[in-house]
């Protein structure tokens, strides 16, 4: 997949402004980004659901408008709300979606068999979707996208509203398929679900790209190695901070309840800040992350 220029308008709305990226066979590539930022559209753009507006796009080595549908019967797509159909089994769920591919019925069983038991969900191929947890629709909508064993696996915010383990289990489900070759694309809000899964990522912020590369590199080039956070008495962070301020750190954020110091070595600094007689209600010495890189570029305040 190659996008060079890549633009989507809306009218006299740029939702996307003229982004290039590549992506290679069998990786994992992630689009971060706060709302707005332009994912969505990007991701319906290589859903071939949606044309572009400007640039170039080739995936599959096939243009998205005129190779559509051939390019699609090679997609599987995770969308971000399950659209499952709650009145059908959960083995009914896949055989009807199967059948839009126009796969022969043995086909669609035998792939059935095999996705049922990959998801983890063959003890309730028979149960119906409505009373499954959040994490077996999940996995299910998952499962689903693969019937036609596509090439491309495209999946928006595959993880939002699971708990810890449920997230999990997905996350290993995604790493097989990596593994046997699936080429990965996905949004998502969680940082460490980007540190865990994507070989690359881009961050976007209003409508362009503002980094891109491997979680590690994009940390070593827009943080530090580690962080020091500190949290003080209500009313003596604004003195704390203006202190710390004169101990030379490399970076320095001041937040509503705590201040985080950006250092090579968290806790030497930690040593200088004692020495200082700065003292803070709790001290905290920990790696930089990849949602340190993300707050840095796109800005702590919300946007809808």
């Amino acid at each position: 997949m190659r996008a060079r220029g890549l633009t989507k308008r809306f009218g006299g709305f740029t939702a996307v402004d003229g982004i290039d990226f590549d992506l290679f066979r069998g990786e994992a590539f992630g689009f971060l980004g706060p709302n707005g930022a332009g994912k969505s559209s990007t991701m319906r753009m290589l859903g071939c659901v949606s044309p572009p507006s400007a640039g170039e796009l080739t995936i599959l080595n096939g243009d998205p408008v005129r190779d559509g549908p051939a390019i699609r019967s090679r997609l599987g797509v995770v969308p971000q709300e399950d659209t499952l159909d709650s009145e059908l089994t959960v083995r009914e769920n896949l055989l009807v979606y199967g059948r839009y591919f126009g796969l022969p019925r043995r086909l669609i069983d035998e792939r059935t068999d095999q996705l049922l038991e990959f998801v983890q969900l063959t003890e309730r191929a028979g149960d119906q979707v409505e009373p499954l947890s959040g994490g077996m629709k999940r996995r299910l909508t998952i499962a689903r996208s693969l019937i036609n064993d596509p090439d491309i696996l495209i999946l928006d915010e595959p993880t939002t509203g699971l708990d810890p383990q449920a997230r999990h289990v997905v996350w290993d489900r995604l790493y097989n398929l990596k593994q046997r070759g699936v080429t990965l694309v996905l949004t998502t809000h969680y940082m460490d679900e980007a540190e865990q899964l994507c070989d690359r990522l881009v961050v976007m912020d209003h409508a362009a790209i503002v980094a891109a590369g491997t979680p590690r590199d994009l940390i070593a080039r827009y943080s530090t190695p580690e962080v020091l956070e500190l949290r003080f008495a209500p009313g003596a962070q604004e003195v704390a901070a203006e202190k710390i301020k004169d101990l030379s750190p490399e970076r320095l954020e001041v937040t509503a309840n705590r201040i985080l110091v950006y250092a090579a070595d968290g806790d030497e600094f930690l040593a200088r800040v004692h020495a200082a007689g700065i003292e803070a209600l709790t001290e905290l010495v920990r790696r930089s992350t990849l949602e340190d890189v993300f707050l840095h570029l796109t800005g702590r305040t919300l946007v809808d």
